[in-house]
C-alpha cells in the first residue's frame, strides 16, 4: 500500500456544524458506555461529508469527542482510502476504476478525458471545482467501465458519455446515476436473456403442478 500523508496546507481549525454534531452524537449513542471510539469511522465520514475531505484539525476534534488518542484517529484516516486527505473538487470528485475489467472495456480512454478536462490526477483543477483519482475495483465489473462521482456510480461509460457527465456537472446539473446505456442492474446488455418467463417465479406453476405418482389426497396422519 502506498504511503498516505496529510496535506501540507491545513486550515487553522475545524468545528462540526450543528447538524453534523447531532449526527455524530447519534453515532456515539449506538455503542456501550466507554466504547465511543467504535464510532470513529462514521464520525470521520461526517467530517468528510461536511468539508469534502478530512483536514488535520478535525482529527483532534474527533479524538476529543470519542475520548481516544489523536494518533489512533490518524492511523485510521490514513489507512482507509475512502477518506480524502487533501481538498477535492467542490463540484465533483471523480473516482475512476482502473482494475482489469474496466481497463479492458476502455478505462484508459476515460483517463485521457479526465486528464484533458480536469488535469493531472490528485490535486483539484485550477478553479477548485473538479478533481479525480484512479482507484481499485468498486464492484461494478459487469457494467465496466465506470466511475464514482461524489456518492454515485456512473456505469457503461464511453468517452462521449463521460464528457457529457462532466458538461452537466460543470453546468450545475446533477446527472442521474446508473448505466449510460439503460442497463438494469447487472443484467446483460440488451436486457435479461434467461428466466424471462414469469411463470418461473410468480408461483403459478406451483399451484397447478404435482409430483409424478403423487396421490390425489394425503390422508390425515
Amino acid at each position: 500500500m502506498s504511503v498516505r500523508r496529510l496535506a501540507k496546507d491545513q486550515p487553522p481549525s475545524f468545528a462540526f456544524s450543528a447538524e453534523a454534531t447531532e449526527q455524530a452524537q447519534g453515532w456515539v449513542a449506538k455503542f456501550p458506555q466507554g466504547r465511543a471510539q467504535s464510532a470513529v469511522i462514521p464520525v470521520l465520514w461526517l467530517v468528510q461529508k461536511q468539508e469534502g475531505w478530512v483536514p488535520e484539525p478535525a482529527l483532534r476534534v474527533v479524538a476529543e469527542l470519542l475520548a481516544m488518542p489523536v494518533i489512533r484517529v490518524l492511523e485510521i484516516v490514513t489507512f482507509y482510502t475512502m477518506f480524502q486527505l487533501s481538498p477535492v473538487g467542490t463540484v465533483a470528485h471523480v473516482q475512476l476504476c482502473g482494475t482489469t475489467p474496466c481497463m479492458l472495456r476502455g478505462a484508459n480512454a476515460l483517463k485521457t478525458v479526465l486528464d484533458q478536462r480536469i488535469g493531472h490526477r490528485g490535486p483539484a483543477s485550477p478553479d477548485g471545482r473538479f478533481s479525480w483519482e484512479e482507484v481499485e475495483c468498486m464492484g461494478a465489473c459487469a457494467n465496466a467501465p465506470m466511475v464514482a462521482i461524489n456518492d454515485y456510480y456512473y456505469e457503461d461509460l464511453t468517452v462521449e458519455s463521460l464528457n457529457g457527465l462532466l458538461d452537466e456537472l460543470a453546468g450545475g446539473k446533477t446527472p442521474p446515476p446508473g448505466s449510460s446505456i439503460g442497463r438494469t442492474g447487472c443484467a446483460p446488455q440488451g436486457g435479461p436473456l434467461s428466466l424471462t418467463d414469469p411463470a418461473l417465479y410468480d408461483g403459478s406453476r406451483a399451484k397447478t403442478s404435482k409430483l409424478p405418482n403423487a396421490p390425489e389426497k394425503v390422508g390425515a396422519l
